[in-house]
């Protein structure tokens, strides 16, 4: 077999074909999940929190002046951006939540698809007598 028809059949396996799926909805998803922490969940915290702005939230690490915006601070030297890095960390968490309940979902419909295995027919009664018999013969020796 040649390399061209190895790498083939492999690349058009199921579980390859079903990656590469994933990580195409994967990047769409996580920029609507992006979009839904930065644009509705954020602002909703900054303002039960006083109307902060998270994402500008760092410690100057350059000597920078703490008032000024983080994009400005961040041209004048490294700064500790941890009103940006909690916004990442609460998009992940929602991410993972919305993963695991999809993930769920799909193993309770896969397991109502599985047909359930049939009950073993019942044994029939001349074998149960034979079997009977056979146990009595061997209580007897």
């Amino acid at each position: 077999m040649s390399f061209a028809n190895e790498f083939k059949n492999f690349a058009m396996k199921g579980n390859v074909v079903d990656l590469a799926v994933g990580v195409i909805i994967g990047g769409a998803f996580g920029k609507i999940v992006g979009s839904l922490v930065d644009d509705l969940i954020m602002p909703l915290v900054s303002l039960v929190f006083g109307k902060l702005d998270f994402s500008n939230y760092f410690v100057p690490l350059a000597g920078q002046d703490p008032t000024l915006p983080l994009a400005e601070a961040k041209k004048l030297g490294a700064v500790l951006a941890y009103g940006n890095f909690f916004s990442i960390a609460l998009n992940f968490i929602i991410l993972a939540f919305v993963i695991f309940l999809m993930i769920r979902q799909i193993n309770r419909m896969r397991a109502q698809e599985e047909p359930q295995a049939p009950a073993a027919p019942a044994t029939p009664e001349d074998i149960e007598l034979l079997r009977e018999i056979r146990d009595s013969l061997k209580q007897r020796v």
